[in-house]
């Protein structure tokens, strides 16, 4: 049901569509790499890891081969595997390899001389190079070498600095001087690179075609990794051997339903299968058409609704090699009446349990016209995750172990080999079997309850797919409420509620989406929060036995 009343947003960016494909990335070159290679023969597959790979280019402070995601995809028979590429602690690591500074909030994750946050010690196993051979290796239907080379070429030839980019050098300016390497790229003369400044980045793109040559071995056991090992030294927890035998794990996707709609996400330890799940199944049992997009009533039903995921996240959440984790449970309509029946009429702000999860991150949706369907976060971890750069290569590793408790004997605590949850949501949204939306975005803990959201402004309100991925969003952890500024005037109303909100410039980062249309067109539509941008592909070859002639 569409909602009559006025939205109270007007969208900043315009979707564009096509029959034979559609990329859509946060930023324009990432997009414009796997149109290359969706032209030139390749399939959704090989179109996101090429994107991604372009990324780790244009986009090196959310994401890297050094680093960890998860990759969801639906292949043309209806089956959905889902690529865990988490990153993991290593097998030297110990639960009491930092001395944290405090044990109470807002300092409980901080560790003397931050070691789990920059340099070597912060630095754990990375998966996302290991995972998307191994997902393109399976399903694509080029050549890797192929698949590699827009970045390549883009790292070798040099790009122009967005002001994005700029922005986050200038944040993190102060701990990327400390090391010189990464220094020399990011900070020339001293000072942030600037927008429109041409970043070339000559030892990342050798390390590149030593993975064309290679393969993920080249990381995984071969020069590339012996070079991150030797750059870590004796703080680093991460071994050759750690490297050589890490394994993207394929998992089988989470299905929920909702209003007639079946909801595929991926399963623990990342949250958004079971608590998209979980919060749709609660709102399933109210009208949120009847109570309007834009009405004080829904953002508190909202508010407390992802309240009560963040509960039962915290309660029931981790590695399923390490927890046991009730997802059916969770995920069942009849848990739903219960979690409804915690649901208050006025709300509050409680106190939240300390944890941290990165929020920064980047997000790739990729669709071709054979089926193929990729949803897909990954990430380094922190801006420029560890904030070093591996001398050579152009590799920034991941500072990954800033995630887990670095006080023993918790739930979170360090232990070898143990992923700690992610909120990431490469999300797919199906009707009778169909694939209809397929969407995601960064943003830490604030990824799932996002998600959630624009799976909610497509169904109950009949938004369209650029209207879902920039409308306003709210979020609590069960502490404050945060609303973007196109909400703020639904602020007083809340408080009246009980809610102590805080007024953000936005929540969690650029989402990204496609829509799927029962006649094979596809829309894909990137957000106003990152350099979001949208490729779609028409047209094709000639049929067999067309030429041109007069």
């Amino acid at each position: 049901m569409t909602d009559p009343t006025p939205l109270p947003f007007v969208c900043r960016k315009a979707p564009a569509s096509g029959s034979a494909g559609v990329v859509v990335t946060n930023h324009p070159l990432g997009s414009a790499a796997g149109h290359e290679i969706m032209a030139a023969g390749g399939n959704a597959v090989d179109a996101a890891v090429a994107a991604l790979l372009a990324l780790t280019v244009v986009e090196p402070m959310m994401v890297g081969i050094a680093g960890g995601g998860v990759a969801h995809l639906r292949t043309p028979d209806g089956r959905h595997v889902v690529y865990d590429c988490l990153s993991h602690a290593g097998a030297s690591a110990r639960p009491d390899m930092f001395r944290p500074v405090s044990d109470r909030l807002p300092d409980y994750m901080e560790t003397e001389g931050r070691r789990n946050l920059v340099g070597p010690a912060s630095v754990a196993v990375p998966g996302n190079l290991r995972g998307w051979c191994a997902m393109q290796a399976a399903h694509g239907a080029l050549p890797f070498e192929d698949v590699i080379a827009p970045a390549i070429r883009l790292a070798e030839a040099g790009f122009r600095v967005t002001a994005y980019l700029n922005g986050t050098i200038q944040r993190h300016a102060e701990d990327l001087a400390r090391d010189p390497v990464i220094a020399a790229q990011f900070l020339p003369d001293g000072t942030p690179a600037a927008p429109g400044h041409r970043l070339v980045r000559g030892d990342y793109a050798e390390s590149l075609r030593l993975i064309a040559r290679e393969g993920d071995a080249a990381l995984h056991g071969g020069a590339l990794g012996a070079a991150l090992v030797e750059r870590l030294g004796d703080e680093g927890s991460v071994s050759l051997e750690d490297l050589r035998t890490y394994e993207a794990r394929e998992r089988d996707a989470i299905f929920g339903t909702y209003r007639g709609f079946q909801i595929a996400g991926p399963p623990p330890p990342a949250s958004s299968g079971v608590h998209v799940t979980q919060m749709l199944n609660m709102l399933e049992g109210y009208d949120l058409a009847a109570m309007g997009f834009d009405s004080a009533e829904r953002l508190h039903l909202l508010a407390e609704v992802i309240r009560v995921g963040f509960e039962d996240r915290r309660a029931a959440s981790g590695d399923p090699d390490f927890v046991d984790i009730p997802v059916e449970k969770l995920t069942s309509k009849d848990y739903a009446s219960d979690c409804r029946a915690r649901l208050r009429d006025v709300g509050g702000a409680g106190q939240v349990p300390p944890g941290y999860e990165s929020r920064n991150t980047t997000h790739v949706t990729v669709a071709d016209r054979d089926g193929f369907v990729v949803s897909a976060t990954h990430t380094i971890n922190g801006l420029f995750g560890a904030r070093i750069m591996v001398p050579g290569t152009g590799i920034i590793p991941n500072n990954y172990m800033y995630n887990f408790d670095p006080h023993p004997g918790k739930a979170l605590s360090i232990e070898p080999g143990k992923r700690v949850p992610t909120s990431m949501a490469p999300m797919m949204v199906l009707k009778d079997g169909a694939p209809r939306f397929a969407l995601g975005l960064p943003g830490a803990l604030r990824i799932f309850p996002s998600a959630m959201q624009a799976i909610v402004n497509l169904i109950d309100f009949g938004m369209s797919p650029q209207q879902a991925v920039e409308a306003p969003r709210i979020w609590t952890e069960g502490a404050h409420v945060e609303l973007e500024p196109d909400y703020a005037h639904h602020r007083a109303a809340l408080e009246a509620k009980g809610h102590e909100v805080q007024l953000v410039p936005h929540i969690g980062g650029g989402m990204n989406a496609i829509a799927f249309d029962p006649d094979g067109a596809m829309t894909g539509a990137a957000c106003w929060r990152a350099d979001g941008t949208v490729s779609a592909m028409g047209g094709g070859l000639a049929d067999a036995g067309v030429s041109f002639h007069i």
